[in-house]
């Protein structure tokens, strides 16, 4: 049926309002947004105006030639009415919104105009509620195609031409320079550099190459050109597998069905069936009426809605974002949580965590400023971290550096003070000279005597830590080494055992070594720990549980954790230091990348589904005692709303408590 037919253009008009009503998803998702704003203005007009039209007709003022009630009834009843005709005829699906029709339509026949304005202006006070409160995800497709590689400098004998990432195929020899992307999945044939794979494994820093390493796309090269050979196609490649993995999981999450709705074809059929008796017991049309109104189901319709929205404001106060309206209505249900490691567990910035010097001359403070001065131009981000570190624990800048330079995937050469200084890893120490030997169980092979700092296996209990180590030579010299870790967040461990204490199983899940992990898990106090994942690995881990009926949400902050997200029951991101990719695949957002809020999150939305259920038996209660006494003719139409509409009242009221609510 085309539009351009009276019944077309109404039944096109009935699907746009249902489409917003429900919130339904589009393709196209600037006109969805536009939709949601202007449906938003719009109900809220139409309330506006009902509300002045029932007031009128409640005052009795003689402003127009027919009941004000009427105003309410044609904004706010006139759409229910017809989304709920469109819902039977085309998909037979009875909802509340039937009885509530039903009940509008024998008012007015009765001619009981205040009480069937009452009745719409109080189920368009329920859908604006809902509209507010049911946000509807971003996947953030957008950005994260962004991240995808563009372009490839594919070498052809001794030429090289520029071809988009699309076309390269197995095989391929491509060129990336330093500060690119690179462009495929592939192995490195020549040239040596530092790799950051934070867009994939979560690691906080970035990774030295050689020749037949492996290497990913959408991985940024920081700082050596190399050459590498391609292992498949680009449409094929890790980032391109990632993009493929958000939008399978985009649609995975059912929406939570509404109370009411749920229970809808039973109240129908309860409510009809009490009408119809009566009126052929009593033979008054008046009580069936007064039957309808009263079964409406507008305190259950709010039941939800608004439990929902004051726990959403409660939340606010916490730094909490919540982007899907049933995100706690699911977070009530969920038995584990697992976490990303770095930049949610820690804060995914490397920080100085020890300093050895070997010499005598050089004490540990000494060989640190002299460490941080020839990192004092290096563009790396353990070079940073080493100079930062440096300036907040001493307060003042290292001395100037007379000579400086930067050997990608080895590390740096600099003169200090006179002093030659080599730092870096152990390949670069043996191409210096600086032999450093070690045993398994760390001590070293020379003449630094008994106060050697590495015997007793220090080195390797960093190691074990998962800190990364840079070797420092002195003029040829073995002096030391600095290790550098990752910072574990103040109220980690406390938040961990308070999750714990509700019963809530905490699992980590990173893409960090196995050393990193284990560390971070016995600090925190994480017993059920994966390393070394891989998105997909995130991903499958997180569908394991949900195959074994199990409710997981998963915590993170990365472009790599954005597919286990969105897979998980519930996603929450860091919104302070999180990617954006990540939070738009979450439910939730901690604006303040405070975790310390999850366990105020998981324990209010119990408290807030316990409020639901205490509203649904108010409610219930509430009808119920109406029924009986608009069935006892002791109830009219409009006593019969307002007795009905009085416990939708107390309903809000119950659900407010919840903004102040705290987890003991």
């Amino acid at each position: 049926m085309t539009t351009n037919t009276p019944i077309g253009i109404m039944k096109h008009n009935i699907y746009l309002y249902r489409y917003k009503r429900r919130a339904r998803r589009v393709e196209n998702k600037k006109f969805e947004e536009l939709i949601e704003w202007g449906g938003m203005k719009k109900d809220i007009t139409f309330l506006v105006l009902a509300g002045i039209g029932l007031l009128c007709s409640m005052l009795d003022v003689d402003m127009f030639e027919i009941d004000a009630a009427w105003i309410a009834v044609i904004l706010c009843g006139l759409p229910i009415i017809l989304e709920a005709v469109i819902g039977l005829v085309t998909e037979f699906d009875i909802k509340a919104d039937v009885l509530v029709s039903l009940a509008l339509i024998a008012s007015l026949i009765i001619g009981e105009y205040f009480a069937a304005g009452e009745i719409a202006f109080i189920m368009q006070i329920g859908a604006l509620l809902e509209d507010i409160t049911v946000a509807r995800a971003r996947s953030g497709i957008e950005k994260l195609i962004h991240l995808t590689p563009r372009t490839a400098r594919r070498i052809l004998g001794e030429s090289e031409e520029t071809i988009e990432a699309e076309m390269v195929r197995k095989g391929d020899l491509l060129r990336v320079l330093p500060g690119e992307m690179i462009p495929a999945d592939g192995v490195i044939i020549s040239g040596e550099t530092s790799v950051d794979q934070s867009v994939m494994t979560g690691e906080s820093v970035p990774v030295d190459k050689l020749p037949g390493d492996k290497v990913k796309s959408g991985t940024m090269n920081q700082y050596g050109a190399f050459e590498m050979k391609a292992s498949c196609d680009g449409e094929d490649s890790s980032m391109q597998r990632m993009v493929k993995l958000v939008q399978s999981t985009d649609a995975d999450k059912a929406k939570i069905v509404g109370i009411a709705d749920r229970w809808a074809t039973w109240i129908v059929v309860i409510a009809l069936t009490a009408a119809v008796l009566t009126y052929l017991i009593k033979g008054e049309v008046i009580r069936s009426v007064t039957i309808l109104v009263v079964f409406c189901p507008c305190a259950l319709v709010l039941a939800t809605p608004t439990a929902i929205m004051a726990a959403i404001g409660n939340l606010t106060g916490h730094g909490v974002l919540v982007r899907q309206g049933d995100a706690l209505e699911r977070m009530a249900q969920v038995q584990k949580i697992t976490f990303d490691k770095t930049g949610t567990l820690t804060y995914g910035k490397p920080q100085v965590a020890a300093v050895k010097s070997f010499l005598t001359e050089f004490s540990d403070e000494r060989l640190f400023g002299i460490m941080a001065a020839s990192e004092s131009r290096s563009e790396h981000p353990l070079g940073k971290a080493v100079l930062s570190s440096y300036q907040k624990k001493y307060q003042c800048m290292p001395e100037d550096v007379l000579y400086f330079q930067m050997l990608p995937g080895f590390g740096v050469s600099a003169v200090v003070d006179g002093y030659r200084v080599e730092a870096g890893n152990l390949r670069f120490m043996k191409q210096c000279g600086a032999r450093f030997e070690e045993t398994e169980t760390g001590a070293r092979k020379d003449t630094a005597g008994e106060n050697n700092p590495w015997n007793g296996g220090e080195l390797t209990d960093y190691l074990n830590k998962g800190c990364t180590i840079i070797y420092i030579a002195i003029d040829g010299r073995p002096a030391g080494f600095l290790a550098l870790s990752d910072t574990l967040r103040e109220n980690a461990s406390e938040m961990v055992s308070s999750i714990r204490n509700q019963g809530v199983v905490p699992v980590l899940l990173t893409g960090d070594h196995r050393e990193a992990a284990g560390y971070i898990g016995e600090k925190v106090g994480i017993s059920e720990i994966y390393a070394d994942c891989l998105p997909q690995d995130k991903m499958d881990i997180i569908e394991s549980y949900a195959d074994g009926k199990e409710y997981v949400c998963m915590v993170g902050d990365g472009v790599n954790d954005a597919p286990a997200l969105k897979k998980a029951y519930v996603g929450i991101a860091m919104g302070g230091i999180g990617s954006d990719i990540a939070i738009e695949a979450a439910d939730i957002a901690l604006v303040r990348d405070d975790i310390f809020a999850i366990p105020h999150i998981a324990a209010l939305s119990r408290k807030m589904m316990k409020t639901i259920k205490l509203n649904m038996i108010f409610a219930m209660s509430v009808n119920t005692i109406a029924i009986v006494l608009a069935m006892a003719g002791m109830l009219l139409p409009v006593a019969g709303a307002l007795i009905h509409n009085g416990g939708s009242v107390l309903v809000i009221i119950n659900s407010a408590l919840l903004l102040k609510w705290k987890n003991e």
